[in-house]
């Protein structure tokens, strides 16, 4: 049995990139056990200060209830065995935990929606922290704003 371990924080994203590990015509019954990861989305720690700490775990539930009612029938196809994990403590460690639960041949599979600005935590301790695109972002914003500078000054120097 192969087994899967899938880390997700946003259900439509993770949707969008299973469609390249979940084959269309599913494979014999029981053949895949995927270990849905689910990790919910940070709050600042100034938030204690308006909610309390049973409201942000009654919320985080109903979040992880919420993504295993949208991405637990896609996994499930064809009898493949689903177990839901919500995520507390460092991915990293979970990770390794999971792996050695469930055999090292686990395939590790990050479906986490990437941000713009923050670097996502890595899910092995070796594993360098996804560099953040927000400072190439930039690059092709101001040569264009350079680009149209000069053309604006050549339009300048042929209208005189």
């Amino acid at each position: 049995m192969e087994t899967i371990i899938l880390f997700v924080d946003d259900a439509a994203y993770a949707r969008d990139q299973l469609r390249l590990h979940v084959p269309a015509n599913p494979a014999p019954a029981g053949s895949v056990h995927w270990i849905l990861v689910a990790c919910a989305p940070r709050m600042t720690h100034r938030i204690s200060k308006w909610v309390s700490h049973s409201a942000r775990e009654n919320w985080r539930a109903k979040w992880f209830a919420k993504t295993q009612d949208q991405l637990v029938p896609l996994l499930s196809q064809g009898d493949c065995q689903v177990t839901p994990v919500l995520a507390k403590g460092p991915l990293s460690e979970l990770a390794r935990e999971l792996k050695l639960r469930h055999g090292a041949a686990a395939t590790v599979v990050d479906a986490r929606r990437p941000k713009v600005g923050v670097a996502l935590e890595p899910l092995a301790p070796t594993q360098a922290p996804s560099p953040s695109p927000a400072p190439g972002r930039w690059k092709g914003a101001l040569g264009g704003i350079g680009g149209m500078g000069a053309l604006f000054m050549l339009a300048l120097q042929f209208g005189e």
